[in-house]
């Protein structure tokens, strides 16, 4: 996409409101700790010597969407490849990241868990505001983006305070719905976008009701390995949306 009109001047002023503003209200909390009981899981069943087997396991799906991404773009050519190319990779990489984590799960082990969501994260933020706006902008903001995104995380594991990164999972969210109320999409298929929005709020609620989830199910799958599913049918949806879409007409 071309650099934006001057006429979208304040919509442009309103997503870098809702970015500011959004980061003040969360810096404006109390410091958010990291509880212990996080680490406790619902679903602790060992299988084929393999501790807390479910929640391991289940990481498999996001490899295979990060690898299906990668491949998808190894033979398309696609506009903000670099960043459309991170977002893939850090998906990959959440599989071995989490698969660690949850092998023996503490707060030394979730550094690598959350280092490749933030890689996920902040390329597609920088890809979608990319194709909304500038395509210029979405280059130059993939490496620094993607360096904020580390530092949230380790300054959650200096510090133990998580309001950062948690704003660092909130601030994507909030950006591509607030560009898809207000900016023309360059292309079509964008619902597919919504649809990733969807999946991934229904995989946090999964995530909090984790125990709940496994007594409901009769102990067969917890709230914590849905959660893990849905986020990767999230990022699937992204990968649909890019297979699917074409170029919008220019408007009248």
């Amino acid at each position: 996409m071309s650099a934006p009109r001057a006429a979208d001047a304040w919509k442009l002023w309103t997503v870098l409101l809702v970015a500011v503003i959004s980061l003040a209200v969360m810096l404006s909390l109390q410091p958010i700790r990291q509880s212990m009981v996080y680490h406790h899981f619902a679903d602790q069943r060992r299988f084929l010597g393999v501790p807390n087997f479910m929640d391991v396991t289940s990481n498999v799906a996001f490899l295979l969407v990060g690898l299906a991404g990668v491949a998808y773009l190894a033979r398309r050519t696609v506009r903000l490849r670099a960043a459309w190319l991170t977002f893939f990779v850090g998906v990959a990489f959440v599989s071995v990241g989490s698969s660690w984590y949850h092998l023996n799960p503490n707060n030394d082990t979730l550094v690598w868990d959350r280092l490749p969501m933030t890689i996920a994260f902040m390329a597609l933020l920088a890809a979608i505001l990319g194709e909304y706006i500038s395509e210029r902008l979405g280059k130059a903001l993939l490496v620094p983006a993607v360096l904020l995104g580390f530092l949230s995380v380790i300054y959650w594991h200096w510090t133990d305070d998580l309001r950062f990164y948690v704003w660092i999972q909130l601030i994507p969210l909030l950006t591509v719905a607030v560009l898809m109320a207000l900016f023309r999409p360059g292309y079509t298929h964008q619902w597919f976008l919504l649809v990733a929005l969807v999946l991934y709020v229904l995989a946090k609620v999964f995530e909090l009701y984790d125990a709940e989830v496994f007594a409901w199910t009769g102990q067969n799958l917890s709230g914590h390995t849905i959660k893990h599913l849905l986020s990767a049918a999230s990022c699937l949806a992204v990968l649909s949306m890019l297979w699917r879409r074409t170029e919008s007409p220019a408007p009248a």
